[in-house]
């Protein structure tokens, strides 16, 4: 279905499935509600899911085609807990406590994800990208988040998962979250 370039399965396995499990063993993702930003073929959000059950996962991907794709995985997975939201994020307007989690991987255009997210996060929730090196000092310094140091994933040259947390005020004067 030309979900994703990458096609051997190996790498498959290592690139996707390995990067999305090493977050979710990594970092406090249980128990919660996810948001994962982009999904594309299910990566990191499916994955995230198959790894932790207790999460409710929702995938959001504007492609119809990619949408489709993930709900018929969830269904044939039999997956509780798992929305699929055939739409960008910026046309999503959050409610509160709409997520504990939101993930974001492949997906370019930080500064828009960074403010739809500060609003999308729960109290005390937490953003985690997917980034190269040449992002980490850009994403590092934008005003009102606190980032954990970049961590490498393993067997990656330069790639690294990101943690952030919104903790300054919004253009509203909201206090800090």
């Amino acid at each position: 279905m030309s979900l994703t370039t990458v096609t051997d399965p190996l790498e498959i396995v290592g690139r996707h499935f390995g990067e999305s499990m090493f977050a979710a063993t990594r970092y406090p993702v249980e128990n919660c509600r996810l948001a994962d930003v982009g999904s594309g073929a299910g990566f990191p959000g499916l994955a995230i899911k198959i790894l932790r059950p207790d999460v409710h996962v929702t995938l959001i991907e504007s492609s119809k085609k990619k949408s489709a794709f993930l709900s018929e995985v969830a269904r044939a997975l039999e997956l509780a807990g798992v929305e699929v939201l055939p739409m960008r994020f910026e046309e999503i307007r959050p409610g509160e406590e709409f997520a504990k989690f939101i993930t974001a991987r492949a997906v370019g255009g930080f500064s828009e994800l960074l403010l739809w997210s500060r609003t999308a996060l729960s109290r005390r929730g937490h953003l985690l990208l997917w980034v190269g090196g040449e992002d980490i000092t850009n994403i590092s310094n934008t005003e009102g988040w606190a980032w954990s140091p970049p961590e490498r994933i393993p067997d990656s040259q330069r790639r690294y998962i990101l943690m952030g947390r919104y903790v300054g005020n919004d253009d509203n004067g909201a206090r800090a979250r």
